[in-house]
C-alpha cells in the first residue's frame, strides 16, 4: 500500500535510511554551500534558511535571509544553503522509477509556504543516484538541484488531478467552472479545488 504521509514513513523505515530526512546532511552531500546556524558562511549572501529536519512539510519556518559572515543569530536547530532558482518540481517514485511529476508555482514575494498551483508535467527526471533504492520516494527539485527527500509519495498527487489550486485559510471555497474543491488541511491550506469529473 503507497505511503503518503512523512510520520508514517518515519515510523516504518530503517532507522539507516533516516538520514536523507535531515536536509542538512543531505545537502552537504551533494557538495551545495551549507552549514548548520554556529557556522559562518563563506562570503556575505543571501541564503535559504531552514529546519534541518522538518516531518511537517510546507517549508515551516524557511526563509530567504542575508548574512553577512555569522550565523549565530539564526534559529537553532536550521542550517543555510545556498539559493536555486528554476522550475520546482516535486517526482515520485516506486522503486525507482518515476510515476508522476508536479511542478509547483508560487507569486514572487509570498511565503514559501504558499503555493499558487502544482501542474502534472511530462517531465522526466532519473532517480538519484546519491539515494538508495527505495519502495516509495518523493524527491523536490529547484533548477535541477535536489533539495529534499521524503520517503513516501507527494499526499498531493493522491487527489489524481493533472492540476492541483491551494485554497488558503480565508479564501472562498467555491471552485472555478469545470473544478470541485476538496479539503485536505495542511497549515494554513484548507484544501485544493481539481479537476472535475
Amino acid at each position: 500500500m503507497a505511503v503518503y504521509h512523512d510520520d508514517i514513513a518515519w515510523q516504518q523505515a530503517d532507522p539507516d535510511d533516516l538520514w536523507v530526512y535531515d536536509k542538512l546532511i543531505l545537502s552537504r552531500k551533494l557538495k551545495y554551500t551549507c552549514g548548520p546556524v554556529g557556522m559562518d558562511v563563506p562570503c556575505p549572501g543571501e541564503y535559504i534558511v531552514r529546519p534541518c529536519v522538518n516531518l511537517m512539510g510546507m517549508g515551516h519556518d524557511a526563509e530567504f535571509v542575508w548574512i553577512e559572515d555569522q550565523s549565530d543569530h539564526l534559529p537553532k536547530g536550521h542550517f543555510w544553503c545556498e539559493v536555486f532558482t528554476g522550475r520546482h518540481l516535486s517526482v515520485d517514485y516506486v522503486d525507482g522509477e518515476q510515476v508522476d511529476c508536479y511542478e509547483g508555482f508560487r507569486d514572487p514575494g509570498d511565503p514559501l509556504y504558499k503555493w499558487k498551483a502544482w501542474q502534472r508535467t511530462n517531465d522526466v527526471v532519473l532517480y538519484p543516484s546519491l539515494l538508495p533504492l527505495f519502495e516509495y520516494v518523493n524527491c523536490e527539485f529547484i533548477g535541477g538541484k535536489l533539495i529534499e527527500v521524503h520517503l513516501r509519495l507527494s499526499p498531493d498527487a493522491r487527489h489524481g488531478s493533472d492540476l492541483l489550486i491551494p485554497v488558503w485559510e480565508g479564501q472562498d471555497n467555491t471552485p472555478p467552472d469545470g473544478m470541485v474543491y476538496v479539503e485536505d488541511s495542511d497549515h494554513l491550506r484548507m484544501g485544493f479545488f481539481i479537476q472535475g469529473p
